[in-house]
């Protein structure tokens, strides 16, 4: 059903309510980001303060994404079944909770319990936030504009933690781990008051449990198979009969969803082609990303010995541009689509990767560096608003949250896998400790990152084929699709597609 604060497509201005809500749902999803972000930065503090070694701090990073990837097509599902609204706010009240926690504990173990908690109340706090935003602006220029915004916020988070880290972690790591509690805490009591009321979906057919148990342990155990792999070996008995598992754990998931009358996944919405390239994108965009990002940081930081402050302000330029394109994105995808945006896109994020492979141990930041960084924002800027209209638009109210589930999903499971591969590369390059031996065992895992961004943009190409219908006929379908629900779900029609 159509939220009452939904504006049509005629609608001008957005009403104060209408802004109030986005910058909510914007708050959750940057501190997502934030809290990713300046993690990376504070783990020598923390292994030092708690004597952790190394392998458990690793579990402070991979605790979050272990809860976080593995619950995401829970959370996204329960959003429709339980209400965007009430599913958003409890999770985000989890966050609030477990990042005070994560701020006084003495402890390896509850430190990483902490981060599980977090990533967990994240995988509810994003797919819900996202249904929000797809059920509440109508489809067409509208919600563009609102997802533009609401994706930036995630490379705005993102740059903010890095410096934000920096600083903090100066006087404390433990500040890092707080600072997202009392936003968190504004964004939930602003919430209560401007967040639309969901209705639940209604006439269900059940809850799919057995789906739901599966599915997460499937997505629990897949996530946790590539987190350790690095470190226990990818041909190692122990990593090939988690994945053997795995596969066991999907299939019997694929037959319980094709058999559930109210599957925690309609396996029919990736026959669609827009849907399977967002999907494909997201893991290629992400996995690519997060390679590049955890190379580079070593190069920086290990190689050239710059400070944690000094290599935020050096990714600084690629969030800057993403944030700075907030604005403007909606009425770019409303003029070119979303298929040519996101080709676009991974060419310019191919050239930035590979324009890197030209560092030396004494790089030129203006002519080497800075070159890459804006290309790589300029592409985070086009595809990430891109992925998440294409695979929104032409989705029924009833099904956004699982389709946002299955995309952050896709983002984080991408991130997981290529990132392991990635350090896989590295290691097996690896044939000294000099600063030139280890540089060049860097540059095979700079090239994987540019073949998988290369993949990315050889799946975003079909979609150039597929003829885009004109905006004035989208921009009616919306004002129309806000009569009845069933209308709505006969009349949508998926901008770029």
């Amino acid at each position: 059903m159509t939220s009452p604060l939904t504006t049509s497509a005629a609608e001008a201005r957005w009403t104060p309510r209408l802004w109030g809500t986005l910058l909510v749902l914007c708050a959750a999803m940057f501190l997502d980001a934030l809290d990713v972000s300046m993690v990376g930065v504070a783990l020598p503090s923390i292994g030092s303060e708690l004597d952790l070694s190394t392998s458990t701090l690793q579990w402070i990073v991979s605790g979050y994404i272990l809860g976080y990837g593995g619950l995401l097509l829970l959370g996204g599902r329960t959003a429709d079944l339980l209400g965007r609204r009430q599913v958003f706010l409890v999770a985000l009240g989890v966050f609030a909770l477990a990042s005070l926690l994560g701020g006084l504990v003495d402890s390896g173990p509850l430190l990483i319990a902490s981060r599980f908690i977090k990533g967990l109340s994240a995988a509810f706090t994003a797919p819900a936030g996202l249904s929000i935003i797809t059920t509440t602006f109508a489809e067409g220029p509208l919600r563009n504009r609102a997802l533009s915004i609401y994706t930036t916020c995630a490379a705005t988070g993102f740059s903010m933690g890095l410096v934000l880290s920096g600083l903090l972690t100066e006087a404390s790591w433990r500040l890092t781990m707080l600072l997202p509690a009392p936003i968190a805490l504004i964004a939930l009591f602003a919430g209560l008051k401007l967040l639309p009321r969901s209705e639940r979906e209604k006439n269900h057919n059940g809850y799919d449990i057995p789906g739901a148990v599966i599915g997460t342990a499937s997505m629990l155990l897949l996530v946790f198979t590539v987190v350790e792999a690095s470190e226990s070996g990818w041909t190692s008995a122990r990593t090939l009969l988690s994945f053997l598992a795995v596969a066991v754990l999907l299939t019997v998931f694929v037959r319980i969803e094709q058999r559930s009358a109210g599957p925690l996944i309609r396996l029919g919405v990736l026959r669609s082609g827009t849907q399977l390239r967002a999907q494909l994108g997201a893991m290629t965009l992400f996995g690519s990303y997060v390679g590049f990002q955890f190379l580079v940081t070593l190069y920086m930081q290990s190689l050239l010995g710059w400070s944690a402050l000094h290599t935020a302000l050096a990714f600084l330029p690629a969030g800057a541009i993403v944030a700075l394109s907030a604005t403007k994105m909606g009425a770019i995808v409303d003029r070119f689509g979303t298929q040519r945006l996101i080709a676009v896109g991974f060419a310019l994020m191919i050239v930035g990767y590979a324009l890197f492979l030209r560092v030396s141990l004494d790089p030129s930041y203006a002519t080497l560096i800075l070159p890459s960084m804006v290309l790589i924002g300029g592409a985070f800027a086009l595809i990430f608003p891109s992925l998440n209209i294409q695979a929104t638009n032409g989705v029924d109210d009833h099904e956004q949250g699982m389709v946002s589930g299955l995309l952050n999903t896709s983002v984080q499971v991408g991130g997981a896998i290529f990132l392991a591969i990635v350090t896989a590369v590295v290691a097996a390059n690896s044939s000294g400790s000099s600063p030139q031996a280890v540089l060049d065992s860097y540059r095979p895992g700079l090239v994987v990152v540019t073949v998988i961004a290369f993949v990315g943009l050889l799946v975003s190409l079909p979609g150039l084929r597929t003829r885009r219908a004109p905006e004035s006929i989208v921009v009616a379908k919306s004002v129309q699709a806000q009569s009845t629900p069933e209308e709505a779900g006969a009349d949508r029609v998926a901008v770029g597609d």
